[in-house]
């Protein structure tokens, strides 16, 4: 197993497993991670077969690092934005199939990773949240385009402008995961074979 800065890389089979390391902060997709992340898929892109995104111990990711959010001014807040679009279009760009085996805390920016993925398995823990219009932002990551096209427009507004915590049997009735399992990596694994 591999380390980088703030996940894991570790090959299982045909797929390349990512997994964020930092749940003592809740594994935000800080700038760091960020950028460690698209320069890790400009490497393994092209070979792997699959890769699957997860978190450790109960949360997934948190999104974006709200103390980076916090120092964003009018003249950063663009490369801010473009910097989490770049990673997004990566995923979804993939050829590769790629999965978010979501573990638990699913929030912002991360739950906007999932969505570019061609998956999302869940467990049952998982909950789902887009909690920016309560913090006063709003995702710049792609998200606000890819979530009403998966779940619906209405669902997607709620989760957007009331930062609803969505749980993951609601996730799966409104079509936001494909999945419950216990074991969303193996379930992930099985999946992308």
């Amino acid at each position: 197993m591999e380390m980088s800065n703030g996940f894991s890389i570790e090959r299982k089979g045909p797929a390349v497993i990512l997994r964020f390391t930092r749940p003592e902060i809740r594994n935000p997709l800080s700038v760091p991670v960020i950028e460690s992340l698209s320069e890790t898929l400009g490497v393994i892109g092209e070979e792997a077969t699959a890769i699957i995104f997860t978190g450790s111990e109960n949360v997934f990711a948190s999104g974006a690092d709200l103390r980076e959010v916090a120092s964003v001014d009018g003249s950063s807040a663009r490369e801010f934005a473009e910097r989490g679009q770049r990673l997004m279009r990566s995923i979804s760009a993939l050829r590769g199939t790629t999965v978010a085996a979501v573990n638990g805390f699913c929030y912002g920016g991360a739950l906007d990773l999932s969505l570019a993925c061609d998956m999302r398995i869940a467990s049952p823990n998982a909950e789902f949240c887009h909690p920016g219009g309560g913090l006063g932002i709003m995702t710049g990551w792609g998200g606000t385009q890819r979530l009403p096209r998966l779940v619906g427009e209405a669902p997607a507004l709620e989760m957007f402008l009331t930062g609803k915590r969505v749980a993951g049997d609601e996730a799966l009735a409104i079509g936001l995961v494909d999945q419950i399992v216990d074991d969303p990596v193996e379930a992930a694994i099985k999946a992308c074979l």
